[in-house]
């Protein structure tokens, strides 16, 4: 039974002449597939160093904000705070963060990198940089900005509607 009819179809490489036009009509449709395609890339990058990409947002957020208290970090990253702990443990865990307790309050802990997790997240960034380079090299630098600046405003309408409970 090796005959035609046992075979798969094989499937054509996806393009925008392929997909539905009425999908491609909608936006959070093409967000969410060019979401997926730098996640995977971003993913495979993070992932050479042993980590996952909270880990790297989390690196990321202490080298733009410096220390910060623990429930700050996972409010700002936009992460369950249970969840933070436990990549934070495999963060300190690796000497890239610690965490001590904030002397203005005991009952705080402040996160902050070591110089190791200093290093590694300026190398995961280079990473990520190369990797918008391979997902974004067909936009020119004007376009870019432009994406970039309609995809914050989009982010920043939906992080206030998500505070105001809209």
């Amino acid at each position: 039974m090796n005959d035609a009819s046992d075979r798969k179809p094989r499937t054509p490489p996806m393009d925008s002449t392929t997909r539905p036009p009425s999908l491609l009509a909608l936006p959070t449709y093409l967000i969410s597939h060019v979401a997926r395609l730098g996640h995977d890339i971003l993913i495979a990058a993070v992932a050479d160093h042993g980590l996952r990409l909270p880990h790297f947002a989390t690196l990321t957020a202490l080298a733009d904000f410096g220390p910060l208290p623990q429930h700050v970090l996972a409010d700002r990253l936009g992460l369950n705070r249970s969840h933070l702990v436990g990549y934070l443990d495999t963060l300190e865990e690796r000497g890239l963060s610690r965490r001590t307790r904030d002397p203005a309050d005991r009952r705080r802990q402040l996160v902050e990198l070591t110089p190791e997790g200093e290093e590694l997240q300026h190398r995961l960034l280079a990473l990520a940089e190369r990797a918008q380079e391979a997902l974004l090299h067909e936009l020119s630098p004007a376009e870019r900005t432009t994406l970039t600046t309609l995809l914050r405003k989009v982010l920043d309408t939906g992080d206030r509607g998500a505070s105001t409970g809209d």
